[in-house]
């Protein structure tokens, strides 16, 4: 099982179907093989090899038996599906962020007032994406389809959500994507050199923190439901900002666990869908990060 709750390692499926070769097969048990496949019809002893005939150019054909199958699961494939999901967050990240007006910041005090933004958009995209990526996780095979249209709408939510933290802490949003990036890097170079390895206990860990953390939000939010929260957890406390930071790291964590799946996919030379599916993982894991770098970040300048 993958450690990334979005993605599952049952979604791995046999690209294709290879005929069983009998390597240890006689010519003459081939050729009763033959006959026997080929019923009423007469089939006629393949002529025997001439060592003085040219050896034929070009690859080899293929065994006889063999099916040939399409393209499977590849590390460039993952590389393009992720960038382009990104390139489309971007998209909506740009647009999301012309949707919040910042209002009037006071250059004394800092204080900004009239911060304005549709509600209903913000939510309505969030509900959007939810859908796109339970979608995408459950359907592995509907990936290319569901996958584009889920980082549309989360980069509107990501957009409308920076501006305003923008507008409260200049040059937030740059800072953030520094350290996602930065983050995401030095795990990259954690897993490449075995540092860090998605080991059984290792990703039970990882499971149990992510599903820990998303409890919490879900308590959050139901208490928000009815006017009340967790001042802790919110507050620009030193509790506060190390529940923050335990948080970024969890999310990197899962970063390892993507690299596994990718690794592992393309190792079993899974289908090519496997490609989005992975790369929609990635972006989710990314996506999570950086919130919480926006949340950490801010915590800290008040």
């Amino acid at each position: 099982m993958s450690g990334n709750p979005m993605l599952s390692d049952a979604a791995f499926e046999k690209a294709g179907s290879v005929a069983v070769l009998d390597r240890g097969a006689t010519p003459a048990d081939e050729w009763a093989r033959a006959q026997g496949m080929a019923g009423a019809q007469t089939l006629q002893p393949p002529p025997p090899p001439d060592s003085a005939l040219p050896a034929p150019s070009g690859p080899p054909p293929a065994p006889p038996g063999a099916v040939l199958t399409g393209r499977a699961m590849s590390l460039g494939g993952v590389a393009s599906a992720t960038g382009l999901m990104f390139a489309v967050l971007l998209i909506g990240g740009w647009w999301g962020w012309g949707q919040v007006d910042p209002g009037v910041k006071n250059p004394v005090t800092g204080e900004v007032t009239g911060v304005t933004f549709s509600a209903g958009l913000l939510w309505g995209a969030l509900i959007i994406a939810l859908v796109f990526a339970f979608a995408t996780a459950f359907m592995p095979k509907a990936a290319r389809f569901t996958s584009l249209p889920y980082a549309l709408f989360e980069g509107v939510v990501l957009g409308m959500i920076s501006r305003m933290y923008e507008v409260q802490f200049d040059g937030i949003v740059v800072q953030a994507i520094l350290a996602t990036a930065g983050v995401f890097a030095m795990m990259l170079v954690l897993y490449g050199l075995r540092i860090l390895r998605a080991t059984p206990r290792f990703v039970k860990g990882v499971i149990a923190a992510t599903f820990g953390i998303m409890a919490l939000y879900l308590v959050g939010f139901l208490f928000s439901l009815f006017g009340s929260g967790f001042s802790f957890w919110n507050d620009a406390s030193l509790l506060g900002i190390g529940i923050s930071v335990v948080i970024c790291i969890v999310a990197a964590l899962n970063l390892i666990l993507d690299f596994d799946f990718i690794e592992k996919g393309v190792a079993a030379k899974a289908p090519a869908y496997m490609d989005w599916y992975a790369g929609f993982g990635l972006v989710v894991t990314l996506v999570w990060l950086y919130l919480e770098m926006l949340r950490l970040l801010s915590k800290i300048r008040q």
